[in-house]
């Protein structure tokens, strides 16, 4: 697809009127809940394109067709959740010019020592060099409230019904500053109409603990257990780990590698009632042993089977998909 093109999809006035676009995602009899069995699911936005988890990405990933959008969420000082992949500022926006004194002692500007009006002044910035250029343009944090506004509203105006996926960054740590998220993403979702298993929504995090007082604080939302390649993982990789999670989580998000290693958890998964969509699919780190991005997403969602993947690049999985 031309650069152009996709920089003009990106402007939020303009996606629900790109032709062509509604027609690469499900329609309305054809929802991000029940179908397709395999989904897309838009890592921090389209984030290959335009800088992550800004307005403008969330909406360029809903017209390219997404199932699901992924904000990640931090918490503010005064207890907003924003979307921010780190609960740190300075990796994406420009913190360190705008409020130069208020790094901790490590040197970090941690978004929990921010208000939600303080972190509105700063400008989000792509992370990755070989992205989107520095300073071509504005962008926002957005608030979380914010990113499901303008995803419902796409979805009203597309007749699409595309779903959200929000991780909560490191809830413990949260707990630890007196910045509880579990209770207050529930309000949040609630106050918008996720309100069941039914709705279009998943909710994962890395942390087993906060997914469990999700489930105890009486939320009947999906829920996804995120797994990286370190050991405090290592316990759940076997048949019976996998099975244990089914108590407090209804799918699975592992790295791809574990699985390219231990191609046998997808089985394990599906034999317990898990979904499993593992992360994350880019199609500028494509790994040497895949002839392309193309053959990557390939080997994943049709020799391994697994049910969906995070990617950057939504169009280019939703092509896959499609084709």
């Amino acid at each position: 697809m031309d650069s152009r093109v996709l920089l003009a999809a990106g402007a939020l006035a303009c996606i629900s009127a790109t032709p062509g676009i509604e027609a690469a995602g499900p329609g309305p009899a054809d929802d991000a809940v029940t179908s397709p069995p395999k989904i897309v699911i838009a890592h921090r936005g389209a984030s290959g394109y335009l800088p992550e988890h800004t307005l403008p990405a969330y909406a360029l990933a809903h017209g390219m067709g997404a199932d699901f959008i992924e904000p990640d969420l931090v918490l503010t000082k005064d207890g907003h959740l924003i979307c921010l992949h780190d609960i740190y500022l300075q990796a994406t926006t420009n913190v360190e010019q705008l409020f130069p004194e208020r790094a901790r002692d490590d040197g970090r500007w941690y978004a929990a020592d921010f208000t939600l009006e303080e972190t509105r002044r700063l400008q989000a910035e792509e992370r990755l060099g070989s992205r989107f250029p520095k300073g071509a343009s504005r962008f926002a944090v957005p608030a979380f409230t914010e990113m499901i506004e303008l995803v419902q509203g796409l979805n009203e105006r597309t007749g699409r019904n595309v779903g959200i996926y929000p991780e909560l960054k490191a809830p413990a740590w949260h707990r630890e500053e007196g910045l509880p998220m579990e209770e207050a993403l529930l309000e949040v979702l609630r106050r918008y109409g996720y309100l069941d298993e039914e709705a279009p929504i998943f909710v994962q995090s890395f942390e087993e603990g906060s997914l469990r007082r999700l489930r105890d604080l009486g939320s009947g939302l999906r829920q996804v257990f995120l797994m990286a390649e370190v050991d405090q993982y290592r316990h759940f990789l076997s048949s019976e780990g996998i099975a244990g999670i089914a108590e407090f989580a209804d799918g699975i998000g592992p790295a791809k590698t574990m699985l390219e290693r231990q191609p046998e958890l997808v089985d394990w998964a599906h034999d317990a009632g898990l979904t499993v969509h593992p992360y994350t699919f880019r199609a500028d780190q494509v790994p040497g042993r895949y002839d392309s991005h193309e053959a990557e997403l390939d080997r994943f969602l049709f020799d391994l089977g697994v049910d969906g993947v995070f990617t950057d690049f939504p169009d280019r999985a939703r092509a896959v998909l499609d084709r």
